[in-house]
């Protein structure tokens, strides 16, 4: 018999996991910020970097990053004020929290791209 990861549980630990990634990628994009905001000449390199397909798409990922992140974090601070424990209702935040996550990052990525 296989154990299965229910989704708010899943939810929590993505919520831990995004929440390291963007303090783990803080110095690169304090970087790029940086970068493009220095001279014509590094916002000219900045803009050849982030144009980049693949720098393109790690980007994307960050981005999702952070709104499942701040999705999640209001999701918690729900939980935290005893708004939405039961099973059901934390099932349903928890697909809201994936569901908004993919649609604002879809919506924003094709603004950006």
């Amino acid at each position: 018999m296989e154990i299965q990861l229910p989704l708010p549980a899943f939810v929590s630990i993505l919520h831990r996991a995004t929440g390291a990634v963007l303090f783990l990628m803080l110095p690169l994009l304090l970087w790029l910020l940086s970068s493009s905001l220095e001279s014509q000449q590094s916002f000219t390199a900045f803009k050849s970097c982030v144009g980049n397909p693949l720098v393109k798409i790690v980007l994307l990922g960050l981005l999702w990053a952070y709104l499942h992140h701040f999705c999640a974090g209001i999701r918690h601070l729900a939980l935290d004020l005893h708004i939405g424990l039961e099973i059901e209702t934390a099932r349903a935040s928890s697909y809201a929290v994936m569901a908004v996550s993919v649609v604002l990052t879809v919506a924003i990525g094709v603004m950006l791209w």
